[in-house]
């Protein structure tokens, strides 16, 4: 059992089935071979008892034992030599000359299967193997005849073992061939059955990742009825937590508006003083501001990073925030470009992927001195697809030993550029709650390259 475990369904119930399926097989296939040797054995018993009769009725004919003529039984391999078929007919205790027997044998005396005592029993049958002339293996029958005051006989009939051995063979190799195509159609019938029967959870598998994907919003069709129960109950979680979601981006945004609009009087307020205390009080406002910012945005981005379904097309995204950028530089002349092949999306919520591409263009263009490009792509790792984002700038860039720095919260390499330092940490708290990654590097353009990898997909 522990080699099947963490194996999926299909291949614990086929396991399970063959191995079921062989040893049901093996154990019939022993029956039948033990009980047809049996029926070959005995059918070849009441071959030679048939012939023992014979020559026992040829004793009891009237006149003297010992001068009665035994035929050849009807059988001609009887007066071949050493032919396997062999006849004996003899008194108990009789000298070796005075035992009659077939031609075949050519005086080799057939072996007895019991001992030559006064008080053997008489009247039975006895039958075994035992070794002949040339030490072949034989089938011997050995009878007992009273004949009264005539005295007593013996009659043993032989015949070879190996032409039992040969039927017994034949009947082998029919078996194994016959249960050998059994178990093959069993085989591909059990398989057909495990497949139509696990059909409906493949089914609702598939209907679960297309949720997943964003190509459905709950799980349809008809299932049987003990899995129907299931996919209703999954409906319903899904409801449930676009519910629980909803309340979470609710009461952010409430919390968001009630600690921004005290934090914004203080800041107004002590704007018209320009004392050491007004000063402090701007400063640790700020500062507030900035910190409820930051973990109101983690906290949004943990709540609807695990949204189910929520999938946005990335192309109308960037192309937006482009246009909004050059508005917003368009005094520094600033060429903004856009490279964004249609059908890629985002697994995600639109107003996500627009905070983290927002950022890392905004902090392009801050830095930028002509020239930012903005490109999205999809690559494959195995089953799963990533959305990768570069933003490249032609600024002065960022030596590789500040890079890690510029991702820490708070984090800011040039006071002179406006800004509160927590842009690209965000970004990245977001691409961590994605299941992606933000990297940066040097950008063919000579200033900065942000690399953002998300999960992604392709419309269909």
């Amino acid at each position: 059992m522990r080699l099947l475990a963490g194996r999926s369904i299909a291949v614990r119930l086929a396991a399970s089935s063959l191995f079921w399926s062989f040893l049901i097989l093996l154990v019939a296939g022993v029956t039948l071979s033990t009980l047809y040797t049996q029926a070959t054995e005995r059918s070849f018993d009441e071959r030679l008892l048939v012939y023992a009769n014979d020559l026992a009725a040829d004793l009891v004919t009237p006149g003297d034992p010992e001068q009665r003529g035994l035929g050849t039984l009807g059988e001609p391999r009887f007066d071949i030599p050493l032919s396997g078929w062999y006849w004996q007919v003899g008194r108990l205790d009789a000298r070796p000359r005075d035992i009659r027997a077939s031609r075949s044998l050519l005086g080799n005396p057939l072996p007895s299967l019991a001992e030559s005592s006064a008080d053997r029993p008489f009247g039975q049958i006895r039958k075994d193997y035992a070794a002949g002339p040339e030490d072949r293996v034989l089938r011997v029958l050995e009878r007992d005849i009273d004949l009264g005051e005539d005295g007593r006989f013996v009659v043993r009939l032989a015949g070879p073992a190996d032409e039992i051995s040969a039927a017994r063979s034949r009947f082998f190799v029919l078996l194994l061939v016959t249960f050998s195509l059994l178990g093959a159609a069993l085989g591909l019938s059990t398989l057909f059955q495990i497949r139509f029967g696990l059909k409906p959870l493949i089914d609702l598998g598939a209907a679960v990742s297309a949720i997943r994907r964003g190509h459905s919003e709950r799980i349809e069709g008809r299932y049987p009825s003990d899995i129907a129960p299931l996919a209703e109950e999954l409906n319903l979680l899904l409801e449930a937590n676009r519910e629980i979601l909803e309340r979470a981006r609710t009461q952010v945004g409430n919390l968001a508006h009630a600690l921004k609009t005290p934090l914004s009087v203080i800041t107004n307020d002590a704007r018209g003083s320009s004392d050491e205390l007004a000063l402090r009080v701007r400063e640790q406002a700020v500062i507030m501001r900035d910190q409820v910012d930051y973990y109101l945005n983690r906290a949004r981005a943990a709540a609807l990073a695990g949204t189910l379904g929520a999938v946005t097309d990335v192309g109308p995204v960037v192309e937006a925030l482009a246009r909004t950028f050059g508005k917003i530089y368009r005094e520094r002349g600033l060429e903004i470009t856009v490279e964004a092949p249609d059908g890629i999306r985002f697994r995600g919520e639109r107003q996500d992927l627009e905070e983290m591409v927002g950022n890392l263009v905004d902090n392009a263009c801050k830095w930028a001195k002509g020239r930012v490009s903005v490109s999205a792509s999809l690559t494959s790792a195995g089953d799963r697809s990533f959305l990768r984002l570069v933003v490249d700038d032609d600024g002065p860039g960022l030596p590789a030993e500040a890079r890690e720095e510029a991702l820490r919260r708070g984090r800011r390499l040039d006071e002179t550029k406006p800004g509160s330092g927590l842009g690209l940490s965000i970004v990245d708290e977001l691409a961590v709650h994605h299941g992606g990654s933000l990297r940066l590097g040097a950008s063919p353009f000579g200033g900065t390259r942000a690399e953002l990898e998300l999960l992604g997909d392709r419309s269909l």
